[in-house]
């Protein structure tokens, strides 16, 4: 790639033995974006795939700091399309009554005992730390019992929780985590 060739690039490039994502997914994602929101009704793309993406890493690729700030955004709005065609068929009292669902799964969860909030990992498997999740729940739940959304979809998206062995299961932590980026989204 060449210096003309960078400045074209929509992201900042990496350099050095720095890896940053594959340009070419990069760019062949945004143009698979760009073409499902200018059809509007097509649901081919939704908030969900844009934060459930992953690229591969190369040296020279775009700046994953750039490149996730731009998914969180275009994620933003493909949330909002998504709830405007819910209320649109349905109501503003169906989109409420989903948000207020997600609410009562994550208070749940919440609500439990720290240690077991979630299924734990097999005794040879790791898992994200529970101290950790149960860290960030307490956060959340002190959120919501001010009544206060102070915790931004960004935040939460990029959330880091350490392994260690018997930890909580990802999977439903990860579950947990995109259903909190709904319940922020739904209330702004």
């Amino acid at each position: 790639m060449n210096h003309a060739d960078e400045q074209s690039s929509p992201f900042p490039l990496t350099h050095g033995r720095e890896k940053g994502y594959r340009p070419q997914q990069v760019d062949a994602f945004l143009d698979q974006a760009r073409s499902a929101y200018e059809e509007g009704g097509a649901q081919s793309l939704n908030a969900d795939d844009v934060r459930n993406l992953a690229f591969k890493m190369q040296r020279k690729g775009y700046s994953p700091r750039h490149v996730d700030a731009a998914l969180d955004r275009l994620e933003d709005v493909f949330f909002e399309r998504e709830r405007r065609a819910i209320v649109r068929e349905h109501g503003e009292d169906e989109w409420w009554r989903e948000a207020r669902g997600l609410l009562s799964e994550v208070r749940g969860r919440i609500g439990r005992p720290r240690g077991k909030r979630f299924r734990r990992r097999g005794v040879f498997a790791l898992g994200y730390r529970r101290s950790q999740v149960d860290a960030f729940l307490d956060r959340i739940g002190a959120m919501f019992a001010n009544r206060e959304i102070s915790v931004t979809p960004g935040e939460v998206r990029e959330v880091v929780f350490h392994p260690e062995w018997r930890g909580y299961d990802e999977a439903q932590v990860d579950a947990l985590l995109d259903a909190l980026v709904d319940i922020i989204l739904s209330t702004r």
